[in-house]
C-alpha cells in the first residue's frame, strides 16, 4: 500500500486557482499595503471596511423609491433599517442581513448590492442594519435579525409591502443571520418563499479542508476570522448554538427553499457545502451555485470581476422567480 504525500499549500491553491481578473485585484490589493482588518481595532477595522467597500462595485443604480426608517428590537433599541424600491407599487419584499464577521459592516457598505438586488429583481429590499460586535456580542445580532424579519413578516403591509411574498438573503455573517431567520420562520409558521445564502458562514469551528487551505487567505484569512468571532462569541460554549452554526440545527425540514452562492476560492466554500448538502438532505429544495475562481467579497466587486455581474444577475433571477405571481 502506498500513500501519496502530504498537499502543500501551494499545490492546493494551483488546484483552484483565481481568474486572471480576480488575480489582478487581489495583486492591487496587497500592493495597496492597508493593513488587515484583525491588524485594527475594532472601531478602525469598521472604518476601513466601510471606506473600502465601494471601491470595486458598479454604479449605484437609482430607485424610485429609498426611505431610512427604524425597527424596534425586544429590548426597545431602534435598529436602523433601509427600503429600497424600483416602484411606487406594493411589492413582495427581500430582508437583507450584510456580511462582516459580525463586527464590520453596515447598510451604507452594502447599499449598491442592495439597490442592484431591488432594481434587478423587481422586488423591494429591507437592508437591516442589526448591532455589532464587540459592543453588542452574540446572540445580539440574530436577535436583531429576527426582530427585524418578524416586524416585516407582520407588519411590512404599513411599509407598502406585501410580506405574504417574503425572502431572507445576507452575504457571510449574514448569510448565517439569513439561515437563522429562516429556521425560526419555519417554527413560527410564517410564509417565506427563500432563503438567498451568499457565501455564509454555517459551522461552529473553522476546520474544514478549505479553511486549511485558504489559511492566508485570498483576504478572509483565518487570522481575520478569528479577530472577528473573537468580538463576538462571549465563551466557547455559543460557537455550538445554531444561531451561530445554523449546521448544528436540529433539523432544517421545512424551511424555506434556498438559493447558496459560493466563491471557489473561499475558506468558507466547504460550510457553503455542507449546508447545502444539509437542505437537500432534509428534502429542501437547493439551487447551488459555485462561481469559479473568485474570493470572499467577490459579488460586491462587479466594476472588476464578470462573476459578480453573474452572481448579482443570478440572485435577483432567484428572488424573482420566487416571489413574482
Amino acid at each position: 500500500m502506498t500513500t501519496n504525500p502530504p498537499t502543500t499549500q501551494a499545490q492546493q491553491q494551483q488546484q483552484h486557482p483565481l481568474t486572471a481578473k480576480m488575480a489582478s485585484v487581489v495583486e492591487r490589493m496587497a500592493r495597496a499595503g492597508h493593513p488587515t482588518l484583525d491588524q485594527l481595532t475594532p472601531d478602525e477595522a469598521k472604518a476601513s471596511y466601510e471606506k473600502g467597500a465601494g471601491v470595486l462595485e458598479v454604479p449605484k443604480p437609482e430607485l424610485a423609491r429609498i426611505e431610512d426608517f427604524s425597527i424596534a428590537a425586544r429590548d426597545g433599541h431602534a435598529i436602523a433599517a433601509r427600503l429600497y424600491a424600483p416602484s411606487a407599487e406594493v411589492l413582495p419584499v427581500l430582508v437583507y442581513f450584510h456580511g462582516g464577521g459580525f463586527t464590520v459592516g453596515n447598510i451604507r457598505t452594502h447599499d449598491t448590492l442592495c439597490r442592484v438586488l431591488s432594481l434587478k429583481s423587481g422586488c423591494a429590499v429591507v437592508s437591516v442594519d442589526y448591532r455589532l460586535a464587540p459592543a453588542h456580542k452574540f446572540p445580539t445580532a440574530s436577535n436583531d435579525a429576527w426582530d427585524a424579519f418578524h416586524f416585516i413578516a407582520t407588519q411590512g403591509a404599513s411599509l407598502g409591502l406585501d410580506p405574504s411574498r417574503m425572502a431572507v438573503a445576507g452575504d457571510s455573517a449574514g448569510g448565517t443571520l439569513a439561515a437563522v431567520c429562516a429556521i425560526m420562520a419555519r417554527d413560527a409558521g410564517l410564509p417565506l418563499a427563500l432563503q438567498l445564502l451568499i457565501y455564509p458562514g454555517t459551522t461552529a469551528h473553522q476546520d474544514t479542508a478549505s479553511h486549511k487551505r485558504h489559511e492566508h487567505g485570498p483576504l478572509l484569512t483565518k487570522a481575520m476570522i478569528d479577530f472577528f468571532f473573537a468580538q463576538y462569541v462571549r465563551t466557547p460554549a455559543d460557537r455550538d448554538d445554531w444561531r451561530f452554526a445554523p449546521l448544528l440545527a436540529d433539523d432544517v425540514d421545512g424551511v424555506a427553499p434556498a438559493w447558496i452562492g459560493l466563491a471557489e476560492c473561499d475558506a468558507v466554500v466547504d460550510e457553503g457545502l455542507a449546508y447545502a448538502d444539509k437542505l437537500r438532505a432534509a428534502g429542501v429544495p437547493v439551487d447551488l451555485e459555485i462561481y469559479r475562481g473568485v474570493i470572499h467579497e467577490f459579488i460586491k466587486m462587479g466594476r472588476a470581476i464578470p462573476e459578480a455581474l453573474k452572481a448579482q444577475d443570478d440572485a435577483a433571477r432567484a428572488i424573482k422567480e420566487a416571489l413574482q405571481p
